[in-house]
């Protein structure tokens, strides 16, 4: 009697376990869904949609979690098979947590990532981090008349589609703006005017993954490198500062010539960057003199905060040592920080710079950074109109500088250009800003 009871007690149990198991899996199967309904309608959409819309939508997550990932800062809802992720720039604190990800039974799925967000309303600005700003963003479903204040702090490109003109502000011009700031600024074109663009000259840019085509610069590539990143797709920072560099409009230095070394710059290690110039050298023992690599541009300055620092000072003194002018981000490099021209003005008049959102008192020389139109990665003839122009922007601005210098006089040393730099800076209100012309000349006079 005792045996047939516990029998049908297990059977009890199996059974009740297997219908709790064939809920869990109908009730997993219309989350997923749901999900995948919406997402396909474009209810449920990458960086328009909200925490509380997934909650409408799947009921309250198994878990919630909250952390921080480098700048951003990031929410996690986990469902059975659901896993999706939020998040936002941490030092937008009035803004939203927006989709960033989702992964269905550990698949991620296409929430429209590569796609042109299409704001559905004025709500959807909120949305926006001032980042990426409007790029590759459609604002035709938004009035943007009383927003001049958001639009000048927000980036764009020439993917950007914009209200009819009676939805924007008066003598807003974007079209004109992106053209208009397509130059380095300060007197180079009349540099380049003169002959002095870099030619002949190699230098090197050591950055993330490359848009090798871009109408801007892909003349100018001579050599890529890019061991170990296969499968990587082009990034922002590298269009930009190789544009800065050696773009034909927007570049320094037209002509030089480049080498690019593709490294993995996000995972804060000095190894990559020992490694590329280590390339460097053994590299320039094969070139002839006028051949070799002079100058270096590294848009980093987190050295001392990363591994292998001590052997990351040796190879600096080494490159020193053969003459390659490497340029960095390092304050111990050189202390600068970045200008910002006033929207719409004349690039070549100094009196139309400010400083930048990355200055200080303490800096001894500034660099155009600010309201750049700057090479997109998103395809070989995009253009991004950059508000805020980090200290990145100035690191190839100084190495294309260097390459005109070198242009000028092949035997200046990287100690002596470094000099230069600081003794003909512009002494303004906006404080001490780089004198191309004047550094030219004096270039010219230490022959």
């Amino acid at each position: 009697m005792f045996r047939f009871n516990l029998i049908g007690l297990m059977l009890g149990l199996v059974s009740f376990i297997t219908s709790q198991l064939v809920a869990q899996n109908e009730s997993q199967s219309d989350l997923i869904f749901k999900l995948n309904t919406n997402i396909e309608s474009g209810k449920i959409t990458y960086k328009l949609t909200e925490a509380f819309e997934i909650i409408d939508l799947l009921g309250n997550p198994d878990s919630e979690n909250k952390f921080q990932d480098g700048g951003m800062l990031l929410q996690q809802l986990s469902y059975p098979g659901v896993e999706v992720i939020l998040g936002k720039f941490k030092g937008d604190i009035e803004a939203p947590f927006t989709l960033l990800g989702i992964k269905i039974e550990n698949q991620i799925v296409d929430i429209g990532r590569d796609s042109k967000i299409i704001l559905r309303s004025n709500h959807d600005l909120s949305k926006l981090d001032d980042f990426e700003g409007f790029q590759n963003v459609s604002l035709k479903n938004v009035n943007l008349q009383n927003e001049i204040k958001l639009i000048q702090r927000m980036s764009y490109d020439n993917l950007t589609e914009w209200p009819s003109k009676e939805n924007m502000p008066p003598d807003f011009d974007p079209i004109n703006l992106l053209e208009v700031h397509k130059t380095p600024g300060l007197g180079i074109k009349i540099l380049h005017s003169g002959g002095i663009n870099g030619k002949g000259v190699n230098i090197a840019i050591i950055d993330q993954p490359l848009l090798l085509r871009h109408e801007e610069y892909f003349p100018q590539i001579i050599r890529y490198d890019s061991t170990g990143l296969s499968g990587y797709s082009p990034k922002m920072h590298a269009s930009a500062v190789t544009s800065i560099a050696v773009g034909k409009h927007i570049g320094v230095a037209p002509e030089a010539f480049l080498s690019y070394f593709a490294v993995p710059m996000w995972q804060n290690e000095n190894s990559h960057y020992i490694n590329a110039l280590e390339k460097i050298f053994k590299l320039n023992e094969t070139l002839s003199d006028n051949e070799k690599i002079k100058v270096v541009s590294i848009s980093d300055g987190r050295f001392s905060s990363n591994p292998d620092y001590t052997s990351w000072q040796k190879i600096l003194t080494k490159a020193e040592e053969m003459d390659i002018f490497v340029v960095t981000c390092d304050p111990k490099f050189l202390d600068y920080g970045t200008l910002k021209i006033a929207e719409g003005e004349n690039p070549d008049n100094i009196n139309n710079y400010t400083r930048g959102n990355y200055s200080s008192d303490t800096n001894i020389i500034l660099i155009p950074a600010g309201n750049r139109t700057l090479a997109c990665q998103r395809g070989i003839n995009v253009y991004t109109f950059d508000r805020k122009g980090g200290m990145s922007w100035a690191a190839p601005y100084i190495a294309g500088l260097a390459a005109l210098a070198i242009q000028v006089n092949p035997r200046i040393t990287p100690a002596e250009m470094k000099e230069l730099l600081i003794n003909t800076v512009t002494k303004t209100s906006a404080g001490p800003i780089i004198n191309p012309i004047g550094f030219i000349e004096s270039v010219k006079k230490s022959n």
